[in-house]
């Protein structure tokens, strides 16, 4: 299965992918920005930049964290637009659409947002699903982030599968890697049907 294009910001003179991981305190917005920055740092050998951002409160508020990936060293740790743009609720989404790039995807959990503002956007009810297949919600950003990796190529899923065995304790990595697979065979599954309706 082919992931989509690769198309990456032009900043400073490099070329990079800009991730941004969006969605309220406590739901593991800066464990998904972590693992997928080590992912591609550690293990696919890539030039990485974290940031992250919390609202007023540790958990409920405000947060985001965001990931520049690139093959040659980055001199701006800000830019202004992203190239995707993951949001895990309406507030977020809303928020943070404005930056996204027109040529940027969207993934969004539809567990939580009714209104996506884009057309083109990957929706998938990533709480829901971890709720009711996996048997905990909690996981729900690890099933996005493996969404991600499969319409971007942000890290390898083998580097990311290395590195989520690095971040939790071992009673967690079957769960963890779990979810990171369903996330990217639903992934793979959207993108099937969405070749299959441009032949048509």
């Amino acid at each position: 299965m082919q992931k989509l294009k690769k198309k990456k910001s032009r900043i400073g003179g490099q070329q990079m992918t800009v991730a941004r991981f969006a969605g309220s305190g406590g739901q593991g917005l800066m464990t998904s920005g972590r693992i997928l920055a080590q992912a591609a740092g550690l293990y696919d050998w890539k030039i990485v930049v974290v940031t992250q951002s919390y609202g007023p409160e540790a958990r409920g508020g405000a947060a985001k964290s965001e990931v520049c990936i690139s093959e040659d060293p980055i001199n701006n740790i800000k830019p202004s637009r992203i190239d995707v743009l993951v949001a895990l609720n309406q507030l977020s989404c809303d928020k943070y659409i404005p930056d996204l790039k027109d040529e940027g995807i969207l993934i969004g959990d539809s567990s939580y947002i009714d209104e996506p503002p884009r057309d083109d956007a990957f929706l998938f009810p990533f709480t829901y699903h971890c709720r009711d297949e996996l048997g905990n919600p909690v996981v729900a950003n690890i099933m996005a982030l493996g969404y991600l990796l499969a319409v971007r190529d942000t890290a390898s899923k083998d580097a990311v599968i290395k590195t989520i065995k690095q971040v939790f304790p071992q009673k967690f990595h079957k769960l963890n890697v779990k979810a990171l697979e369903a996330g990217y065979a639903a992934a793979e599954k959207e993108l099937k049907l969405r070749e299959h309706e441009e032949e048509f």
